[in-house]
């Protein structure tokens, strides 16, 4: 069974390790900390990294498994596979960034949301946790996956 989703599970985890590199340079550009205030909107710059890593995803599907041929289906199925296992690993993702990597982001993101009337504590304390952001990161991943992976999907397709 595993053996035929062995891409899917090879992008899966590459996925997941760019996401944390991704995390160390956000920590190292100062995003988790003193330009906290643009965290929301730079980490946009993300989306056509993970974007890149569905196209890729796919056309080695494509070339590897469907005889350089697939369709819309296919390669939508490929991808969401992908969003389902990224989706699985994206706890332990948000557990090595919130322990190891920026373990001091929450403290942070409360007293900026505080500081700057954006939230009451209680509101921050319930959002910015890292139950929450695990959950965020796993339905966040899980549907952002099928999104991208219905776009590519339309780009890679070969009858």
């Amino acid at each position: 069974m595993l053996k035929g989703f062995k891409i899917e599970i090879k992008w899966a985890i590459i996925i997941t390790i760019m996401s944390l590199v991704w995390m160390l340079l956000e920590k190292t550009l100062g995003w988790h900390d003193e330009n906290i205030a643009n965290h929301y909107w730079l980490t946009l710059l993300f989306l056509p990294f993970i974007a890149l890593m569905y196209v890729l995803v796919m056309r080695e599907k494509r070339r590897r498994v469907h005889h350089r041929r697939m369709t819309w289906l296919q390669g939508f199925l490929t991808g969401l596979v992908v969003a389902i296992i990224v989706a699985l690993l994206s706890p332990l993702a948000q557990y090595i960034t919130h322990n190891y990597i920026t373990p001091q982001y929450f403290e942070n993101v409360k007293n900026y949301s505080v500081t700057n009337e954006l939230m009451a504590i209680k509101e921050a304390n319930e959002y910015f946790n890292i139950n929450n952001y695990m959950w965020q990161a796993a339905i966040g991943g899980l549907v952002g996956g099928a999104v991208v992976s219905a776009v590519v999907a339309i780009f890679l397709r070969r009858s």
